[in-house]
């Protein structure tokens, strides 16, 4: 099977007691610059470095079991992300949309913009290749596939 280029990490999460707290200290101690805040998800992200390069995100756990399964993305390029569900699928392996659905493409998410397409690893870890798209984001857009995305 041909493997999907990997070129770093992309973004990684954290699980935090109190999501504003958490901001204001990722933001004005850590110096990290706010990409996007979803409030009825509980959930803030930071850019690392310059836009587009790496992100974390953090994710309110309150009082209640936390639902949100944590990912790991992998950084790769545009054309290897629309092969991966060919690859996936010839690995057995069936690719994710952003909803954990099963999808026959990779999805964008509009606020970044990038394109992804997630899968599980053989423990059930849930796993993201990523990539920066050169369009302007689209926020209102929200998560559509990648053949949407190209119609405008």
């Amino acid at each position: 099977m041909a493997r999907v280029a990997i070129h770093g990490l992309f973004e990684t999460h954290l699980t935090v007691a109190d999501l504003e707290t958490s901001i204001a200290f990722y933001r004005d101690v850590v110096g990290l610059k706010p990409a996007h805040l979803t409030s009825e998800r509980h959930a803030a992200f930071f850019w690392i470095g310059a836009p587009g390069q790496s992100m974390l995100g953090l994710w309110e756990a309150g009082s209640s079991p936390l639902t949100m399964r944590l990912h790991v993305a992998f950084t790769s390029t545009i054309d290897e992300i629309l092969g991966a569900p060919a690859r996936l699928k010839g690995a057995g392996i069936i690719p994710r949309g952003f909803r954990g659905e099963p999808v026959e493409e990779a999805v964008v998410i509009g606020w970044m913009p990038a394109i992804s397409i997630y899968f599980h690893d053989p423990d059930g870890n849930l796993l993201e290749y990523l990539a920066m798209l050169p369009e302007e984001p689209k926020p209102d857009a929200g998560i559509i596939p990648y053949s949407a995305w190209r119609k405008g």
